[in-house]
């Protein structure tokens, strides 16, 4: 098969974010040291990460690569997503699950599964937000559980938190349903599609205390923010005295950052913990953005965008702005959470997306048969897919 190459030069949303995203990677210089590993059983694996002091991770192209990638089989994962499995649902083009993030001016270090367990070794990495988040679990657990014997693995649901454990290892890879990090009525795993959506920006030790011993921390919320004003709650659900207000949404965005980046400073081990916040995750619900109608999605979509410096209009830099400046505050309070920069990266990628390419909870009506583009999910990933390349470059940071 003739060798793809996708063009793709990334674009921030401008040059103060630029420069954060840039912080970690200089200050650091991304010259990963050679980890030398030794397991129980006496065999060492040496994993080379090394990476020139001025690049950007985040700054490249989409590379078809038919020969590494994907890194894992969707119908070999053990605990593969049925919301992600577009190929089990019908999907015949797989050509999203070849495409390489390759950065400019280095390269990222190939995920290593073995290294990275021995690396948690004893140690939890916890996954706390949305759907969205909870994809980029699965695909970690997909990326490490293929080397872990099926007697030594399993995973547990316990309500809001799902634990992978890989018992060898002592390890585990956790995700937590917090969509929007502090309490809402939207916080039941199962039953949160609430019309009334309320939140209690100062609440968030509900969730928190489920975080407060892991080692490394990856964070999102976004998606579930998405409206032009909030309902915020003072008091608590059910009591008769509560006071409820709706505040604009970037001001109740930005109140909920700062109970949560109050909540770290208190109670993060900072000598122990490493933390992210991987940014938002871009949406492809309006053809009209690269050359189709503004009807059309991103059904039937199998080939990435490459118009240069795309940006769709999904993706709010207001919100990103609001992260970023929460961020800034906390390192002048001594505590650094690293921003994993994954929007534009993923704006490219529209063909990624299951589509219609994944399990239904609801039954289909006739309307929506006869126009599969209206039920399109033009949000979550297919796995194998995008959130392997977050995770390739949570590895990469993660070992810096």
């Amino acid at each position: 098969m003739a060798k793809k190459h996708y063009m793709v030069v990334i674009r921030t949303w401008g040059l103060r974010s630029l420069f954060h995203a840039l912080i970690p990677i200089l200050v650091v210089g991304l010259v990963f040291a050679t980890v030398c590993i030794t397991k129980k059983n006496g065999r060492i694996l040496e994993e080379e990460l090394m990476l020139s002091s001025n690049c950007n991770v985040f700054d490249g192209k989409w590379v078809f690569n038919n020969v590494s990638y994907p890194l894992y089989s969707e119908k070999q994962c053990t605990y593969m997503s049925d919301q992600l499995a577009c190929e089990k649902f019908g999907r015949k083009d797989l050509s999203y699950q070849n495409l390489r993030w390759q950065p400019n001016h280095c390269d990222l270090p190939r995920f290593n599964a073995t290294a990275l367990l021995e690396m948690l070794r004893g140690k939890r990495l916890v996954f706390v937000g949305d759907s969205l988040n909870r994809g980029q679990w699965v695909s970690m657990v997909c990326l490490v559980e293929s080397v872990i014997p099926p007697a030594l693995k399993s995973m547990h649901n316990n309500g809001s938190l799902i634990t992978f454990k890989a018992t060898e290892y002592n390890a585990s890879i956790e995700f937590y349903w917090a969509p929007l990090l502090v309490e809402s009525n939207s916080d039941d795993p199962v039953n949160h599609r609430l019309p009334d959506r309320i939140v209690r920006v100062r609440a968030i030790e509900k969730h928190a205390r489920h975080w407060t011993d892991a080692d490394i921390l990856v964070f999102n919320s976004y998606l579930w923010w998405k409206r032009p004003k909030m309902k915020i709650l003072w008091g608590s659900f059910g009591s008769l005295d509560g006071i409820y207000k709706e505040v604009e949404m970037l001001r109740s965005y930005e109140m909920a950052l700062n109970t949560w980046s109050d909540w770290l400073e208190i109670h993060v081990n900072r000598s122990k913990t490493q933390m992210f916040f991987v940014s938002m995750s871009p949406t492809h619900f309006w053809g009209d953005e690269w050359g189709l109608s503004e009807q059309q999605n991103c059904y039937n979509e199998t080939e990435p965008i490459t118009k240069e410096g795309y940006w769709g209009r999904g993706s709010n830099p207001k919100m990103m702005n609001i992260v970023e400046a929460t961020l800034d505050e906390l390192r002048v309070r001594g505590l650094n959470v690293q921003i994993l920069n994954i929007t534009q990266l993923s704006e490219y990628r529209k063909e990624g997306h299951p589509s219609i390419h994944r399990k239904q909870w609801d039954e289909l009506t006739e309307d929506q048969v006869s126009n599969p583009s209206s039920y399109a999910d033009c949000i979550h990933w297919c796995l194998p897919g995008v959130p392997d390349t977050w995770n390739e470059l949570l590895y990469a940071h993660v070992f810096s």
